[in-house]
């Protein structure tokens, strides 16, 4: 019988989503950049993992943890990583950019029509209101994240537990982030090696 010649595959498939130029990943920052006004936590989270996919939400929360601990603004950190890792160094760069240059543009604006108008009493009810929409905004973010940490290896109740001792900490107790990163943190890093530690000495083993 004669053979059937095969179907041309699609080297594509089964690919992660991910930027595949640095003009996008420059423009998709810049974009996301754009919208963060009040609560810039939620749109990276709704951009990165909900809309353009690049990232799981496990892969989401594991990486903002590593960004918030670093020096600097949490985005910036987060857009330097992902630069990285696509790109390399010019990845970096080019995703700083993005994060950078229109927002700058945006900031030197607002805060010449801002020091016009700072003693109107309206704007500064307007300003208040919008406090309020950030932190609604960065509960909302917080909630969708929840699903990521049943999966955690510690388990849901043992982050919950970490969750409300950081915030005791944080927001009643006044304790310097740095304390309670080095703390709190310090405790969640050393119980999951511990429960890491039986399966990660028995994949070695082999």
């Amino acid at each position: 019988m004669p053979e059937i010649p095969a179907e041309p595959t699609d080297p594509t498939a089964g690919e992660r989503p991910r930027p595949h130029s640095l003009a996008e990943l420059f423009w998709s920052f810049t974009t996301l950049a754009l919208q963060g006004f009040g609560g810039v936590l939620a749109i990276v989270q709704r951009e990165l993992v909900e809309r353009r996919r690049w990232m799981t939400q496990e892969e989401f929360v594991e990486e903002w943890a590593v960004a918030q601990i670093m020096p600097g603004p949490n985005v910036v950190n987060l857009a330097l990583m992902l630069g990285s890792r696509w790109f390399g160094l010019r990845g970096a760069l080019v995703a700083l950019a993005g994060m950078l240059a229109a927002p700058l543009a945006v900031v030197l604006v607002l805060a010449v029509l801002y020091a016009r108008h700072a003693a109107d009493p309206q704007l500064a009810a307007a300003l208040r209101g919008m406090g309020a929409v950030a932190a609604g905004l960065i509960t909302a973010t917080g909630l969708k994240l929840l699903p990521a940490l049943r999966r955690h290896p510690l388990g849901l109740p043992a982050c919950l537990a970490l969750a409300a001792a950081t915030f005791v900490a944080v927001a009643l107790l006044r304790w310097p982030l740095a304390w309670a990163l080095a703390g709190i943190g310090g405790l969640g890093c050393v119980l999951t090696w511990r429960r890491l530690g039986p399966a990660a000495t028995a994949g070695t083993a082999r």
